[in-house]
């Protein structure tokens, strides 16, 4: 499927053009990218991405005279888990870039869910960076990114914030990986953004949260209809009203006391 999303803020691609010029970056809007990740012949597969719990594949994906790398996990290769519904975790990596997108933030790079080399699954655009890098290296950055991390996992419930699921592309642009793990009815947070704990909201992420808000309880909105397709309506429902509960909070949630809030390994 491929997301309606903003096309304002171009991206750079680890690409090739027609001339087969080895990693020659790209610029490509989101639209373009969602187009090619869905559209575009997966015809090689590098191999397993390594220390991931599930498969995950780095393919390059090829439309028209385009060529790019991209991060493929197939439903079947899902490892079976006790709280998340099995065969379901490629459709929420699907719903957080759409959130992302919707927010105007865009942390998720370009994700579809497609047909690959071993059946459907989710397929997201590869963003080239340095392995060495993760949340612990890049903290003393400027905070607003990371606060806006941080909303974004609180609203969706990410259990699984690892400090190597946040990246640093060349651009010097952060990003976020990894939400297969997200979108339960329950709480779930866990993770390594803990910084910002009883901070409050920045004005700006306090407004981008009351327009997604407003977005949400139109139930024929675009976004809750892309949703529906992917998490069940009573997660739409647990998901809008963490929303609206953040918002009444106005700061950053506190660590619980009754469960674990820190994902292991954290990096």
């Amino acid at each position: 499927m491929v997301a309606n999303a903003s096309t304002e803020q171009g991206l750079e691609a680890h690409s090739q053009s027609g001339d087969k010029q080895a990693g020659a970056p790209q610029v490509l809007s989101v639209h373009q990218a969602l187009e090619l990740l869905q559209y575009g012949t997966m015809h090689e597969v590098y191999g397993l991405i390594p220390w991931s719990s599930n498969y995950t594949f780095l393919v390059t994906v090829q439309y028209q005279k385009t060529e790019l790398l991209a991060v493929y996990k197939p439903i079947q290769g899902e490892r079976p888990l006790w709280d998340f519904p099995h065969g379901s975790l490629a459709q929420r990596e699907v719903a957080a870039f759409l959130v992302s997108a919707a927010l105007g933030w865009h942390l998720v790079p370009p994700t579809v869910l497609r047909e690959g080399v071993y059946g459907p699954g989710a397929v997201q655009l590869f963003i080239e960076h340095d392995f060495e890098e993760h949340y612990f290296t890049m903290r003393e950055r400027p905070p607003e990114v990371f606060m806006r991390i941080v909303a974004f996992d609180v609203i969706t419930n990410n259990a699984d914030r690892k400090a190597g699921h946040i990246l640093r592309d060349r651009t010097g642009r952060i990003w976020v990986v990894d939400h297969g793990l997200t979108f339960h009815i329950q709480p779930k947070l866990r993770t390594v953004l803990w910084d910002f704990a009883d901070q409050p909201l920045p004005p700006d992420v306090q407004e981008d949260l009351r327009q997604l808000l407003k977005v949400l309880r139109d139930s024929e909105s675009a976004l809750v209809t892309q949703l529906t397709r992917l998490i069940s309506v009573p997660e739409i429902a647990a998901f809008r009203s963490r929303v609206a509960q953040l918002l009444r909070a106005g700061h950053f949630p506190l660590p619980s006391n009754n469960r674990r809030c820190v994902p292991f390994p954290p990096v």
